[in-house]
Formats: structure tokens, C-alpha cells, sequence
């Protein structure tokens, strides 16, 4: 597949990211509830970045919060030495003790925006970022000044370009209005179809960054039989969190839709994942999903999925007609 444009900031990214939340670790609210993915194994978490880069795959979406600046740690420790061959999101706005791995509120302010760039470009060992994101959504009136604050950034070549991490579409159009802007991140699968989101990045020329492109899971690697265990925020899912119930086990609704359009996702070889990828390619030319990952065989398989490159308009609409509400 070729190349994509991260929205109008000149940058070019691969047609697949790779989403970091996993790899940060266990961490948590104040009350002790998971926010993380559990336990993982930091040597692994390298080497799957490394084999992504060597497959091809260009950019990497983080978060100072995810795993409480651990992600970001793991992340600049795989990058070293090959900081010019990659593209790196982070996001900020979630305070965190990385000693107690506890999130806990939000900093709205401007001036915790110039605090919270430099400790992540402490954590990934850069002195610049490509896309910097807010992580929370908010009113215009606390937003303005952090998009303005995203231009002062820009102009002291911390970052390069900035996005909002949101699912409100408002909020995505009140971002775009910025001279820097280059994407929205915002969720989107097969599972959850976001037209009015792909509609304004085309309008904008906006990359389409597509969180939780596998549902969490749902799409590829988690059943009934293999249920999310221990420190993962899938065992005692939020409401927002619609594709698992309590235990880590998949929703028996949203499993019976993943049943009915299995077959077309793994058209052509692909597996269950890499056709979930393949949707939304076919979707919009403005998409970049970012799948997780643990391990070096999920990193294969998500960047593997570029060889099959996206799903045919037909297998499209007969995948809209098997899950229609």
C-alpha cells in the first residue's frame, strides 16, 4: 500500500500505526479500578517495535498516561537510533504518579501544556514531537487557548503539527480551525462506523487516526476462550468500553455481529484482524488505524495486513447489510 499523508502537516505515515496503550502496563484511577491492558514484558514490547519498523510500519500513537509515562519509556528505548525513520503521537492532559501508576484529574491549562510536552519528550528521548493530542474533551472556551497553546509549541519546534483525541464531532472541527492541525483521533471499526468523522477529514484534510480499530480486541484476539485477565481494564469494563462484559469476555451481541461478517474479513488469506484493518482502509484514503499490539507476532500480523491492502466497495456494503441494526 502507499503511503499516507498525516492531514495537511506534510508528514507522510504508514498505512498502519501502531497504538501503545498495551504496552504501557498496568495502571489505574484513584480507586484502584485498571486502565491498562495488564501485565507485559518490556524486552517483547522492544523487539515488536523494532520488527514493526523492519515490516514497514512508520508511525507510533502514545500517551503520557498510558501506563503512567511508561509507554512512552518503552517506546523512545525501541526508537533509539532510529528517531528519523519514524513519525511518534503522544497525547497529554491526564495527570499521573508514575511511582504509584495512579491517574488522577485533568490539568486544563495552558501552562500545563508546555510542562507536560517536556516530560514526554523526556520519557521518549526526542526533542521533538510529530503529533501532539489532547487526551480529554472539554468545553471551546477551556480548548481555544490549548489549541493556541499547540501553536506556540509549533513555533518553538517542540511539535510539528497537533490533533484532538475526541468523539465529538464539534470538538474535531473546532481543532481543525487550527493553522497546525493534521488529524482527529477518534474511534472507528468495522464495529463502529464514523461518517461524519471521515466526511470532515476529507472536508479539512485531516488524517483520520482510528483508535481501537479491532474493538479492543473483539476483532482478532480475544473470544470466550480466551478471556482478558488480571490488571486489564477489560475484565471490569467501563460503560464505554461496550464490546466486553465483566470478566474480560466478549459481549454476546457484539460477538454474534464479528460471527456474521468473519468470513468476509478473512477473504483472501487475511485474518480476522488484518480484515478488520482492511475495512477501514476501504473507507476513507484519509484512515490510519492503530492496533495494538504485545507481542512480535501481533506486530506482524498488523503490519502484515498492508500486503492485502483494503477490502472491494461490494464487500463493503454487504458487511453494512449483515450488521444493520
Amino acid at each position: 500500500m502507499d503511503m499516507r499523508g498525516l492531514g495537511r502537516a506534510g508528514i507522510e505515515v504508514s498505512p498502519v500505526g501502531f497504538g501503545c496503550w498495551a504496552i504501557g502496563g498496568p495502571f489505574s484511577n484513584p480507586a484502584g479500578e485498571p486502565l491498562g491492558w495488564g501485565e507485559v514484558d518490556d524486552d517483547e514490547s522492544v523487539r515488536a517495535i523494532r520488527r514493526a519498523v523492519e515490516l514497514g510500519v512508520t508511525f507510533f500513537d502514545t500517551a503520557d498516561v498510558y501506563g503512567a509515562g511508561h509507554s512512552e519509556r518503552v517506546l523512545g528505548k525501541a526508537l533509539a537510533g532510529i528517531r528519523d525513520q519514524v513519525v511518534i503521537a503522544t497525547k497529554w492532559g491526564n495527570t499521573f504518579d508514575e511511582s504509584t501508576k495512579v491517574m488522577h484529574h485533568q490539568d486544563t491549562t495552558p501552562e500545563y501544556v508546555h510542562k507536560a510536552v517536556r516530560a514526554s519528550l523526556d520519557r521518549l528521548g526526542t526533542d521533538y514531537l510529530d503529533l501532539y493530542q489532547l487526551h480529554f474533551d472539554t468545553t471551546d472556551e477551556i480548548a481555544l487557548p490549548l489549541r493556541e497553546a499547540c501553536e506556540e509549541l509549533v513555533r518553538d519546534g517542540l511539535i510539528r503539527s497537533y490533533a484532538w483525541s475526541t468523539d465529538t464531532l464539534h470538538s474535531a472541527e473546532l481543532f481543525a480551525q487550527g493553522k497546525h492541525c493534521a488529524a482527529v483521533q477518534h474511534e472507528a471499526s468495522v464495529l463502529h462506523d464514523a461518517p461524519d468523522f471521515f466526511a470532515l477529514c476529507e472536508r479539512e484534510d485531516l488524517a483520520s487516526i482510528n483508535r481501537t480499530p479491532l474493538g479492543m480486541g473483539i476483532l482478532g484476539r480475544r473470544d470466550a476462550s480466551s478471556p482478558a485477565t488480571g490488571a486489564d481494564i477489560r475484565t471490569l469494563p467501563p460503560s464505554w468500553l461496550r464490546y466486553f462484559a465483566e470478566g474480560g469476555v466478549p459481549a454476546p451481541e457484539w460477538w454474534e455481529k464479528v460471527s456474521a461478517i468473519r468470513e468476509l474479513l478473512q477473504s483472501d488469506g487475511r485474518t480476522l484482524a488484518q480484515g478488520a484493518l482492511a475495512w477501514l482502509w476501504a473507507r476513507s484514503e484519509k484512515t490510519v488505524p492503530i492496533p495494538g499490539f504485545r507481542t512480535v507476532a501481533q506486530a506482524e500480523e498488523n503490519a502484515g495486513a498492508m500486503a492485502y491492502g483494503p477490502l472491494k466497495d461490494e464487500q463493503l456494503t454487504e458487511i453494512a447489510a449483515l450488521i444493520a441494526d
